[in-house]
This record gives C-alpha cells, sequence and structure tokens, in this order.
C-alpha cells in the first residue's frame, strides 16, 4: 500500500511536535482539525479504544496505526458506561508527542466543578478539541451499580464550555484568568426515531456552542441523504461541520449484534444480506465501509467522517487510503520531518 503525499501545509507543523499553532483570525483552537475544517479539506477522524492499564505506551502503541491518515483521534470517555482509562489522560500524552486528539466529556459522570476543571486541565496540556456527549446509561455497562451524575446535559455543557472560552468566566460567574482555547464538538443520530426531531435538536447544540458534529455509524445511505437534506433547509451545513461515522463490519453475526445490542444503531437488512454473501465477510464489511465513505463525501454539507473501527484499528489506513478522501494530502505523523519554512513565512502564509 502506498501512502499519498504533498508538501506540507504551513499548519501542520511548530518548532516541536506538541508545540502551539500559530493563532489565526476566527479560529477558536490552535488545533489542527479546526484549520483542516476550515480550509475546506474532507476531514477524517478515528476512535481510539482505551487501555485497561496504566502504561502510557499502551496508548501509543494502538494510536499507531492511525499516523498520516486521521486529522484528529477521540479520546473516548468511559464509552458504553464501560471503565477504561481517562479521556483527559490519552489526550494528554497524544499531544504530548504531536498528536491532535478530541476530548470527550461525558455528562454522565461529572458534576459542574469537575467538567469546569477538566476543560480547564485539558486546555492547559494542550488539548483544542472538546466533544459533549450525555454518555450511555451505566445499566449497560460493567459497573451497573454507579451512580449516574447527569448534572447537565449535552447541550448545558456545550453551554457552559463557550462560557468558559468566550466570556472568560465559569458557571458561578467567577472570573477566569486564561480562557481554554477550544474547538467545540457534539454528537448526532441521525439513524433512529423520532426522524423530524433529530435536525431540531441539532439546531439547538448548534446555537449551544457546537461547531462540529460526529455522527452515529452510517450503514444506511439514503437515510443520511434525507437527514442532511432537512440540514441544509435549515442553513445548519453552514453553521458547524458535519462528520459522518463510518466503520467496518467484521461479519453479518456482529452487524446483527450491533442492532440488537448497541444503543443507536441502525443497520438495515440489505447490508447484512450483502456480509452474509459474502465469501470473506470481514473483507465485505471494509470494502462496504470504503463504499459507504465515498458515498458520503459527495452529499452537500458533509465536511469529513469519523472513522470507529473497534478492534479493527489496522483496516483504517487501508480504508482511508482506498476510499480517496485525502486527496494526495497527508494528515501528520510523527516521522515528519519539521517544516523547512521559515517562522516568518509560516504565519504570513495564514
Amino acid at each position: 500500500m502506498s501512502i499519498d503525499t504533498r508538501r506540507p501545509h504551513p499548519d501542520d507543523f511548530g518548532p516541536h511536535p506538541a508545540a502551539p499553532l500559530p493563532e489565526l483570525p476566527g479560529h477558536s483552537s490552535r488545533g489542527r482539525l479546526e484549520r483542516v475544517l476550515r480550509r475546506g479539506e474532507f476531514a477524517v477522524t478515528a476512535e481510539l479504544n482505551p487501555p485497561d492499564s496504566a502504561n502510557p505506551d499502551d496508548v501509543l502503541e494502538r494510536v499507531k496505526p492511525f499516523e498520516g491518515w486521521v486529522d484528529a483521534i477521540n479520546a473516548t470517555d468511559g464509552s458504553g458506561a464501560n471503565c477504561h482509562m481517562s479521556s483527559v489522560a490519552i489526550c494528554a500524552l497524544l499531544t504530548r508527542v504531536g498528536y491532535s486528539p478530541v476530548f470527550q466529556i461525558s455528562c454522565r459522570d461529572y458534576n459542574r466543578i469537575a467538567i469546569q476543571g477538566n476543560v480547564l486541565g485539558a486546555a492547559a496540556l494542550g488539548v483544542c478539541n472538546v466533544l459533549c456527549l450525555s454518555g450511555d446509561g451505566v445499566q449497560s455497562g460493567d459497573h451497573p451499580e454507579a451512580k449516574p451524575v447527569f448534572d447537565l446535559d449535552s447541550t448545558a455543557l456545550l453551554s457552559t464550555i463557550r462560557t468558559m472560552r468566550d466570556e472568560q468566566r465559569f458557571l458561578s460567574g467567577r472570573k477566569i484568568t486564561t480562557p481554554p482555547a477550544v474547538f467545540m464538538g457534539a454528537a448526532a443520530n441521525p439513524f433512529v426515531p423520532p426522524y423530524d426531531f433529530r435536525p431540531i435538536n441539532l439546531a439547538k447544540k448548534i446555537q449551544a456552542g457546537a461547531q462540529f458534529i460526529q455522527t452515529q455509524y452510517c450503514f444506511d445511505v439514503p437515510l443520511l441523504e434525507r437527514f442532511m437534506a432537512r440540514i441544509r433547509d435549515m442553513g445548519l451545513h453552514e453553521k458547524c461541520f458535519i462528520l459522518v461515522g463510518v466503520g467496518p463490519l467484521a461479519s453479518a453475526r456482529t452487524a446483527k449484534w450491533m442492532r440488537s445490542n448497541v444503543p443507536g444503531v441502525h443497520v438495515p437488512d440489505d447490508v447484512i444480506k450483502r456480509l452474509e454473501g459474502a465469501q470473506d465477510q470481514k473483507e465485505e464489511g471494509k470494502r462496504l465501509c470504503i463504499d459507504i465513505i465515498q458515498q458520503v463525501r459527495e452529499i452537500k454539507g458533509v465536511a469529513g467522517v469519523h472513522v470507529m473501527a473497534y478492534r479493527q484499528e489496522e483496516y483504517v489506513a487501508e480504508i482511508v487510503h482506498e476510499s480517496g478522501v485525502l486527496a494526495g494530502r497527508t494528515p501528520w505523523r510523527r516521522d515528519m520531518e519539521p517544516s523547512p519554512i521559515p517562522h516568518e513565512e509560516i504565519v504570513a502564509a495564514q
């Protein structure tokens, strides 16, 4: 497999991998994800399966398949209500070596005091992207006896972080000396009822501060097209960047299990039939993901894809490469050389 290359954009580098990029007018962060999206390039993000470990090398090992193929990496926050290494810790480790992580915050586990403190701490560590989530119910995870918090919902969480960033104050009204410079995201699920409510709910999140959206898995492109038509009618695609969730299915059995057991996942019958009819179901699941990406990129208003390849991370490079969505550019990777362009020219190029 050959790697698509291009001359790195000036935004791609700093004097050190973890150094903040120069401030740009109209940008809320110094992160690469926001820059890629605002340049109008089709963005690719991926989801990191967090380790059940306190070893930082376990995180860096798991992220290797994404190098040079994705613009940002989501550090999940107790997804499925299961306990793993914390999102803020993973983000700190990734930022330290130059990756662009997305800090996920679940309302399920924190009150407003903890949330605001975590946002400040993450920003101080160089984290530039925050994804605000409600969180799966504790009854679905490995600690069903846990007490959920839900002091805020995801929309109130967006509003809270926007207040911290833009008004430079806590919810209590107390002043923040240096506000968190973060690019704010939220989740959306166009694939389950009530379908008419989904665009309305998305509009509320955008009004609360969402600048980018990552959706649930898309296995039904016609359903996504209907959702996006409504989004365009409401003008929401001009107010935020929408990244559609995609991922490979390992088998028809996996697809059936996800449909029955993963909240919010919709897998149509024709997808299961396609997998059942394949000689190599895993390969067909990968091909299906590539096909969906190529269809999704043609939908007006879609700004990128969010690849969720749970326990199939080794296929992310192939999927992104074969889909052709990077259009000849290469996202940051650790073996890239520092930019030969002088700093003065980098700033001028903005």
